[in-house]
């Protein structure tokens, strides 16, 4: 049985960007919904890991990389939302496994992880968005708790197919004493309903 750890950084030298990129692009060129029509370059993820890991420096993200027998084969973030209202709320994103580390149950954990590090974090809700067809990612998404909140027909594009983008949810737990108004009327931000 391989051995499999997660790694939490902040920085990343030269092989583990040649890693990080090696299971990014082999994802996409096996047809990956994970973002990108063409499995990108080195220098396309490398850039894309320096911004994602000055966010994780302030406080804004998490990135997490699962290593089987001691190399990088799956990866996944969270990021903070990007105004005051929604700094209690994070996005996870880029969650996939190396086509060759397929079975090992890689995704589950670094799903589970970014959910755990995000609740250390003060996260209150998790959310993700998944391509309609990536029924396999939803079945784990909701074994994990992701309850659909949201889906727009055919709002992803890749060539000229389309798919549903679906969003999930999951609630971490809200701190004493927050009051949780959902679409009561009044308060902040409200306005009387057009008749």
């Amino acid at each position: 049985m391989p051995t499999t750890n997660l790694l939490w950084l902040s920085e990343a030298d030269d092989d583990l960007r040649a890693e990080i990129h090696a299971v990014v692009h082999d994802v996409v060129a096996a047809g990956g919904a994970v973002g990108y029509h063409e499995p990108p370059t080195y220098d396309r993820i490398s850039t894309w890991l320096d911004t994602v890991l000055k966010q994780v420096r302030d406080g804004d993200a998490a990135f997490t990389a699962a290593t089987v027998d001691g190399v990088v084969r799956a990866v996944g973030l969270w990021r903070r939302g990007s105004t005051a209202v929604f700094q209690h709320r994070a996005e996870v994103q880029q969650i996939m496994a190396h086509p060759s580390a397929r079975g090992l149950g890689l995704g589950k954990r670094v799903v589970e992880g970014l959910i755990t590090n995000a609740r250390e974090q003060g996260i209150e809700i998790v959310m993700l968005g998944v391509r309609g067809n990536n029924h396999g990612a939803i079945e784990l998404y909701e074994s994990l708790g992701f309850q659909e909140c949201g889906r727009m027909p055919n709002a992803i594009a890749v060539g000229t197919e389309r798919w549903d983008d679906v969003w999930m949810y999951l609630p971490l737990g809200y701190p004493e004493g927050t009051t949780l108004n959902g679409d009561k009327p009044g308060g902040l931000g409200s306005s009387p309903r057009r008749t």
